[in-house]
């Protein structure tokens, strides 16, 4: 007689063995990144929403409060604005330090007790996430042993010479208990998952409940698969691709969790899950992968700054003004610097600190330079001092020649003495050259026989401004040109002329120069020089010694500039030759290299034309 447990069991042996197979198709092992370690490849959030100091310090406190239920992007987040928060306010600082008249290198950043604050919470928060860690760590490998239990209680039930069908209910009890125990150590959970899965297909073989019964199983099955799937698809749309591949996790561990389904539909299930799987993974990939890219430019710009800062030679900053080009250059780098994002995370750290240590470097050295130019400037001042007391001495006298003569000499070393600090330096000029002037002005005015030359002078001018304005515009470019610069050289050998027609006059003559100059599309480089020489006379009317005045204002003009070139050719050459990143920082660098080439070469034009007046007035 047959077992009442029997009943409508297959009766073939053939479709006992297709169980079997039914059983041993289990679905393969995952190999997507799994979600505790995906959390750690994710990039730090920019900041928290604009909050205050305070704020974010009562923040931290309710973290401090729940570890358990802050994320490290949370926490990474409050962390950073509280710094920029922190680091603006010593940036202001240090500012209204230096606007009231402080040295920057002699700042000290102000103490602040809530900075003291912040990093007593942080340092609770990382003492209990890293206890929660190490009880994370603990309940993994607790969960890994109830679970190698339930699988030995599996074994058992394979092995045991019982009816299967009476273990059914101790086999389905053993199931829930393994779906409610959840993280395992990473290592394990594949080569768990298949010892699992093997004892339980082999139950199921062994099994020998009705067909309804069991098609009720895979029915079930069936139906959550299904609903996996299609939670799956639905996240190919999920804007967040970071939050959607973790949601595809939990959706792989449920997958994993949930029975087999009739052996004819478990490839199609599956083969539908693991595309949807895909999609979603290749979206993640695909995202990371142009952040890094973005990433690695952000670095490539930020090694090039860096590069350009530690290329400086300080063997060539020996004045003020080097100093203070650098200077600017160097906060430019910096403002820059600001505008470029994140480099990647194993660098983004080390090419910060790279960056701070040359800059520190350079600020270092230039506190070094002034301090050691302090003393000097003071011995300066007083020389300086001295010649305006010599020239003061000396502005009330009218002996013409001798006293001119001395105080020519008195200019001539006022030049061979090197800078005054800054807060002096404009007040000792005006001194000196107040006392200068005021004796040349005397003399200009004892010399008044030369006023008949001046009338002369004057109708001369008049009839060359005529000749100017005859010129024909029709006339052959070449030829006006010619005559022009054969006017102007005329105009330019005429003495003085009445000073209350100087003004007038040279309207008059720039007017007519001006307009033929833009009629006939002469350069402008040689109508400043031009315009310039017609100046000389204007300039030695005042007194002579304006000449040396304005020779000593084109020199430390010419030298600023090439300190400027100088600067512009270093980096220049070194963008040339180790950067591929600055195409943009390249082609201004040479237009402003070319200007300057032009403005230097004019200058000299001007100090020989000078040269040129002083020795002829010798």
């Amino acid at each position: 007689m047959m077992d009442t447990h029997d009943t409508n069991l297959p009766e073939k042996a053939e479709e006992l063995e297709e169980d079997k197979k039914a059983a041993e198709v289990s679905e393969p092992a995952l190999t997507e990144t799994p979600a505790e370690e995906a959390t750690q490849e994710e990039k730090p959030v920019e900041t928290a929403p604009k909050l205050s100091k305070e704020e974010i310090l009562a923040k931290l406190k309710e973290i401090s409060a729940e570890v358990e239920n802050a994320g490290k992007q949370a926490i990474d987040g409050l962390k950073q604005a509280f710094y920029k928060l922190h680091n603006a306010e010593q940036e202001a600082a240090k500012k209204l330090f230096i606007e009231n008249g402080g040295a920057a290198e002699n700042f000290v950043p102000i103490a602040d007790a809530v900075e003291e604050e912040f990093k007593n919470i942080m340092s609770v928060i990382k003492e209990k996430r890293g206890a929660l860690s190490a009880e994370q760590e603990q309940q993994k490998e607790l969960n890994l042993q109830i679970k190698l239990s339930i699988i030995e209680e599996l074994k058992e039930l394979v092995e045991s010479p019982d009816d299967a069908n009476k273990s059914y209910t101790e086999f389905k009890k053993l199931q829930q208990q393994w779906n409610e125990v959840k993280l395992i150590p990473q290592a394990k959970v594949n080569e768990l998952w298949k010892n699992y899965q093997l004892y339980v297909e082999k139950f199921y073989d062994l099994l020998k409940l009705n067909n309804e019964f069991r098609e009720y199983d895979f029915k079930k099955n069936l139906e959550i698969k299904t609903h996996l799937c299609e939670a799956a698809e639905k996240l190919a749309d999920e804007q967040d691709v970071v939050s959607a591949f973790h949601q595809l996790q939990k959706l792989h561990q449920e997958f994993r969790d949930t029975g087999p389904v009739a052996k004819e539909l478990r490839d199609e299930v599956w083969n539908r899950f693991k595309a949807a799987s895909t999609a979603v993974n290749r979206r993640h990939q695909q995202h990371f992968e142009s952040l890094k890219e973005v990433e690695q430019h952000n670095l490539d710009q930020k090694t090039v700054i860096c590069e350009i800062i530690e290329a400086i030679d300080y063997s060539e900053l020996t004045n003020f003004a080097g100093w203070d080009n650098k200077t600017q250059e160097i906060i430019a780098l910096q403002n820059k610097w600001k505008t470029i994002g994140f480099a990647p995370q194993k660098m983004n750290v080390k090419i910060f600190e790279r960056f701070r240590k040359a800059c520190d470097e350079f600020f270092r050295k230039k506190g070094e330079f002034f301090k050691s130019l302090k003393e000097g400037m003071n011995v300066n001042l007083d020389k300086k001092r001295a010649l305006c007391e010599k020239a003061e001495a000396l502005k009330d006298s009218t002996d013409w020649k001798a006293t001119a003569d001395e105080l020519t000499k008195l200019q001539k070393e006022w030049k061979t003495i090197g800078p005054v600090a800054k807060k002096y330096s404009d007040a000792i000029w005006k001194r000196f050259i107040s006392a200068c002037d005021y004796f040349f002005e005397q003399k200009g005015k004892a010399t008044s026989s030369q006023r008949s030359v001046e009338v002369e002078n004057l109708n001369k001018k008049k009839d060359i401004i005529e000749k100017l304005a005859a010129i024909d515009e029709n006339m052959d470019t070449d030829e006006a040109t010619q005559l022009v610069r054969e006017l102007m050289k005329e105009w330019n050998n005429i003495g003085h002329v009445p000073f209350k027609e100087k003004d007038r006059l040279y309207k008059q003559y720039h007017g007519q120069v001006d307009k033929l100059f833009a009629h006939f599309n002469i350069s402008a480089a040689s109508k400043k020089l031009n315009n310039f020489k017609s100046n000389i006379n204007s300039i030695q009317e005042g007194s002579p010694q304006a000449l040396y005045r304005e020779r000593e204002k084109l020199v430390r003009a010419a030298d600023a500039m090439r300190n400027e070139l100088q600067t512009y050719e270093n980096n220049l050459g070194f963008l040339t030759t180790s950067s591929k990143k600055g195409n943009s920082l390249l082609t201004e660098l040479n237009r402003k290299v070319e200007k300057l080439k032009a403005d230097i070469e004019l200058v000299k034009e001007k100090i020989k034309v000078i040269d040129d007046s002083i020795r002829s007035a010798e």
